[in-house]
């Protein structure tokens, strides 16, 4: 947001620290905490409506020919309305953490943001975070989904059956941090122009683009292979383990249907 100021990840942690204390970190948790729920509790929610309604209209066989493209579909309907749960905190997080003065807290941001644009002040950065989440949240269900599939054949040593279910979780865990990776480089550009956006004023999308150029929307992108990287681990892993404490149905990865084998030709 401003490299004339903060010129590393590292300098930026000492000049964050220097001027607000350790308390300058955690600037924006408020809108964070409660934008993120949101957004996780329509993202993975609507995943699974999403995913089950979709292999319905295709049927067993379609849906297990064409599952990476369900995932990739599911995921992208369940984000579009994650977004829209999301994108007023995000707006309101951006603007207290990149605005020196403006805001310390959510509730001295949410009344000045209405009063000065309106209710528009907390959508208008609903379609570059689609531009971003989007992407993003197609690569975090589809890569997750086909890396656990790929562990449990090429890498685990016994079936998902067998496994115990401390075992799933650490297959869990690794799959989503593969995928948080690919999730990071892919979402980057886009969360470049959605920071400086929230930030200014007047300001369109294609041309905070034009003006930030290839080289500016790839910038601190090892930062956000370490954050997403993290934090789409640590969300995987959380949601499998909620699904085993309280005993919800945890489907193994997708296994070709008996009609579709006779068909191929594959059983005797």
């Amino acid at each position: 947001v401003d490299p004339q100021k903060y010129k590393s990840i590292f300098n930026g942690f000492s000049v964050t620290i220097n001027e607000d204390g350790v308390r300058g970190l955690a600037k924006g948790w408020a809108p964070t905490f409660i934008g993120y729920s949101m957004q996780g509790l329509c993202k993975f929610g609507f995943y699974e409506v999403f995913k089950i309604l979709y292999g319905n209209m295709l049927g067993e066989e379609n849906a297990y020919l064409w599952r990476t493209s369900l995932y990739l579909a599911a995921s992208a309907s369940a984000e579009f309305f994650a977004d829209i749960a999301l994108a007023p905190m995000e707006a309101a997080k951006v603007r207290i953490q990149t605005q020196p003065g403006y805001a310390n807290t959510l509730r001295q941001a949410l009344p000045k943001m209405f009063g000065e644009e309106g209710i528009w002040a907390f959508y208008k950065g609903v379609a570059p975070l689609w531009m971003r989440q989007i992407p993003y949240t197609m690569m975090k269900f589809a890569c997750f989904e086909r890396t656990v599939e790929a562990l449990y054949k090429y890498v685990v040593p016994k079936p998902r059956s067998e496994c115990t279910k401390g075992e799933q979780l650490v297959v869990t865990f690794v799959a989503g941090y593969i995928a948080g990776v690919f999730c990071a480089i892919v979402s980057h550009p886009a969360d470049s122009v959605v920071s400086v956006l929230n930030k200014e004023k007047g300001s369109s999308a294609s041309q905070v683009l034009m003006r930030l150029g290839f080289k500016g929307v790839w910038k601190g992108l090892f930062a956000r292979i370490i954050m997403i990287g993290t934090l789409t681990a640590l969300q995987w892993f959380i949601y499998d383990s909620v699904k085993v404490y309280f005993r919800l149905p945890r489907p193994p990865p997708p296994e070709m249907p008996e009609s579709l084998k006779k068909k191929l030709g594959l059983t005797e």
